[in-house]
């Protein structure tokens, strides 16, 4: 299987922010948007693995700014990193108001998706190619990020989460 480069796995998702999709208050709903993610995050990976995938975890999501009603959100999603049967995508949520020509960031998310087989079983996927800085840096995060996720999924012992324990305990 041939490795991959990060910018291979590239989705850019754009929607428009209509009255159904928001709450009292005229925002989007926390929801819809991370549907939405999770649809331009999956995209990516299935376009990483040439494989179907299902989501295994979403990391926490923060929101910086509410979006408007009449707003267009732009959802960048891309690998940025991939382990044996699973793959982490990076995305990253802008928001674009037509109207004053403002863009402007909504918020940032990690979501972790696993590859099935014909019996929807994990299999391997290709490792990933970091090209650019920004590349580098959230592949290099992505062990700790994992074994944190691992640890408070109960699938992995604090003592053994080693990259994530050497920025806590210095020897």
């Amino acid at each position: 299987m041939e490795d991959k480069k990060a910018s291979g796995s590239i989705i850019i998702m754009t929607e428009l922010v209509l009255p159904n999709d928001t709450n009292v208050f005229g925002n989007l709903m926390g929801g819809r948007l991370m549907y939405w993610m999770d649809i331009a995050s999956a995209l990516s990976a299935q376009k990483h693995s040439n494989a179907a995938v299902v989501t295994a975890s979403v990391d926490n999501i923060s929101f910086e700014n509410p979006i408007k009603l009449g707003n267009v959100v732009h959802i960048e999603a891309k690998v940025s990193r991939a382990f044996t049967t699973s793959m982490e995508v990076h995305m990253k949520v802008w928001c674009e108001d037509l109207k004053r020509q403002v863009k402007y960031k909504s918020n940032e998310a990690y979501y972790t998706f696993v590859a099935l087989d014909a019996d929807n079983k994990p299999k391997p996927v290709p490792q990933l190619i970091t090209e650019t800085d920004e590349e580098k840096k959230l592949f290099d995060g992505a062990l700790r990020r994992r074994q944190l996720r691992l640890i408070l999924g109960g699938k992995m012992k604090p003592d053994d989460a080693l990259e994530l324990k050497a920025l806590f305990v210095k020897d």
